[in-house]
């Protein structure tokens, strides 16, 4: 849950009606046409208490989005690597693509580019936290010797979230999970390119020739 100094003085059941009028109103009306009145309208709490809680629909709508994320991907450690991180990536493609998160997701992501403090948000609350862990998932892989000591982790994680979220943005089709298998495969050989050994747990083989590739790098 993403929580705030004055978090622990919410009613837990008004948070929850909030998040939920907030992703229900977004669903029906589009992420542009949800106001702060609406949803206290539809979730039975006045203005005046969401703006306790929160500074915009914006932050509201994050706080709904952050916790389904983190509920749809875990950082699960079952000793394969691979596997691990295909469950995770399909978390993360399901979550995006399907309402009411996905139009949840997408309002924000471009409100973010008018809002400071609603983007300066999304990376504290949101992307630095996942990335971190991504990472610490890698980490724990790479002392596991299922990837090379010099492996950029960082640089591998850049590459696994981004053809998710270069599909949402772009309203291009999700991927499926044979795609997103591909996508770990590809990532994980290039961690182990410069040492020429296969990585362990590794999903699949080589695309054939016209098959399904991950997009590149967005920056």
């Amino acid at each position: 849950m993403i929580t705030s100094p004055i978090s622990v003085r919410r009613s837990e059941r008004s948070r929850r009606a909030t998040l939920d009028a907030a992703l229900e109103l977004c669903t029906e009306k589009g992420y542009r046409r949800v106001t702060v009145e609406a949803i206290a309208a539809r979730a039975g709490v006045s203005k005046k208490t969401i703006y306790r809680w929160w500074p915009s629909k914006g932050a509201v709508l994050l706080e709904a989005f952050a916790e389904a994320l983190i509920g749809a991907t875990p950082f699960d450690d079952t000793g394969d690597i691979a596997a691990d991180l295909c469950a995770h990536i399909n978390g993360a493609v399901k979550l995006v693509s399907t309402p009411p998160y996905g139009p949840a997701y997408a309002g924000i992501l471009s409100e973010m580019h008018h809002d400071d403090s609603l983007a300066r948000a999304v990376r504290e609350q949101l992307v630095g936290p996942r990335f971190e862990g991504a990472v610490g998932r890698l980490r724990r892989a790479q002392e596991q010797g299922q990837i090379p000591a010099g492996a950029d982790l960082p640089m591998a994680v850049e590459l696994l979230y981004a053809p998710v979220y270069y599909r949402h943005v772009l309203r291009e089709p999700a991927q499926d999970e044979a795609t997103v298998a591909t996508l770990v495969s590809h990532v994980l050989r290039s961690l182990t390119a410069a040492d020429g050994r296969s990585p362990s747990g590794a999903v699949g083989g080589d695309p054939a020739p016209g098959g399904p590739s991950a997009p590149g790098r967005v920056s």
